[in-house]
């Protein structure tokens, strides 16, 4: 039986809305923007400081830095004074988080490597949001940013998810076979939202 449903997504092909309104229908809690908060609110940090490490790696001069530190006894006694907040310490308390929601159950979680980290999970079912370049660029326009501003977004957002799962999970993202179904959401969101629906209830019932 399906319990969880992990919503993986390109940026700007509008995963979030469609993992939404999925779990509204399911009535089901999603996890995109509450992940977000637990994370900070588990680290006692800022919102906007968890968002900057969120499905990316940190820059290289950090890199350096922080590998420094770890060597150095000077950095090894200033590290937990500092409280640094780092995709590495992120990531490890997403693990957890998503974790205990997967036992939990009846949620949607969005990105974050919950493909990844629920991958042998028998009651999880995994989809993978995407669309063409030129929708996903007008999609942002209609949020309100500039046709410039959208094409960056578009074209390197998504570079630093495959970054971070190729460091995390040694895979190249999105690496298709970890997903029961992928979708184009140019379809429609209400024919995404139906397509996965659809699929899940099969799925969970070949797995009752």
């Amino acid at each position: 039986m399906i319990r969880i449903i992990t919503i993986e997504r390109e940026f700007g092909s509008g995963g979030g809305a469609i993992a939404k309104e999925v779990a509204e229908r399911l009535g089901w809690r999603l996890w995109d923007q509450l992940l977000t908060d637990e994370i900070a609110r588990r680290m006692d940090c800022d919102r906007h400081v968890v968002v900057e490490h969120e499905e990316q790696r940190d820059p290289a001069s950090y890199r350096l830095l922080k590998a420094f530190m770890r060597g150095s006894f000077e950095g090894s006694l200033n590290a937990p004074r500092l409280k640094l907040v780092d995709t590495d310490c992120v990531r490890e308390v997403v693990q957890k988080i998503v974790m205990q929601v997967a036992e939990v159950g009846d949620s949607v979680i969005v990105g974050r490597g919950s493909a990844y980290y629920l991958g042998d999970r028998n009651d999880a079912f995994h989809v993978f949001v995407y669309a063409p370049f030129q929708d996903k660029v007008l999609r942002l326009q209609s949020t309100g940013k500039d046709e410039k501003d959208a094409i960056e977004l578009v074209e390197t957002v998504d570079v630093q998810r495959a970054a971070f799962i190729k460091q995390y999970f040694g895979v190249d993202w999105p690496e298709r076979r970890r997903f029961h179904l992928m979708v184009n959401s140019s379809m429609g969101e209400d024919v995404a939202v139906k397509t996965i629906l659809e699929t899940a209830a099969k799925l969970s019932k070949l797995r009752t």
